[in-house]
């Protein structure tokens, strides 16, 4: 009985937590896209035992990811299907326990030794944040989109970017596989 509440204790916030029904997670995870390429989306998000796996299959170049369970943000995904093995790479090093600079230096140590494929020209990921989702609605409650485009290995001279954040777009990670620009709309 002890051993059963403390691998309940130490299970992982999706596991826990009650998962969102599919139609609201595919609503949801959809509203970062360009409007004109939601409805043709891969949706990415996570069934009734919180393990990630495709909602909705799609028609175009991008794949939306819902919202996860059990944490303390809202927060959605959509990005060019080229950035899948990329990103897929990211969620599996974080559920390994993997965070911040550690991290980004094993994803990017595995794009450089060929284990995962990056796209070498420019994709595109938008991220919107919010206070949660109102499925009523489907609204996103006070959102935020921010738009970051990959651009592997530029640097601030090759691109013409700044190299640090500022009033506007600036390159992040500069020269490494997951260099990308980063513009974030000032907040209201």
């Amino acid at each position: 009985m002890r051993l059963t509440l403390a691998l309940l204790a130490l299970g992982t916030p999706a596991l826990l937590a009650e998962v969102a029904p599919e139609a609201h997670q595919i609503s949801a995870a959809i509203q970062a896209a360009p409007e004109d390429l939601r409805a043709g989306a891969t949706v990415l998000g996570y069934d009734s035992e919180g393990k990630l796996g495709v909602l909705r299959d799609g028609s175009n170049e991008l794949h939306c990811l819902a919202d996860t369970p059990g944490d303390d943000q809202f927060s959605v995904a959509c990005y060019h299907k080229d950035l899948e093995p990329f990103m897929a790479r990211g969620r599996e090093l974080t559920a390994q326990g993997y965070k911040g600079k550690e991290r980004h230096e094993v994803r990017w140590k595995d794009v450089d030794e060929g284990r995962v494929e990056m796209p070498r020209e420019p994709r595109m990921l938008y991220v919107m944040t919010g206070k949660g989702y109102d499925a009523s609605e489907g609204e996103i409650l006070e959102p935020y989109l921010r738009w970051v485009i990959y651009t592997p290995y530029a640097t601030p001279e090759s691109i013409g970017v700044p190299g640090t954040p500022d009033s506007g777009p600036w390159l992040m990670y500069p020269g490494t596989p997951g260099a990308h620009i980063m513009v974030s709309p000032p907040t209201p």
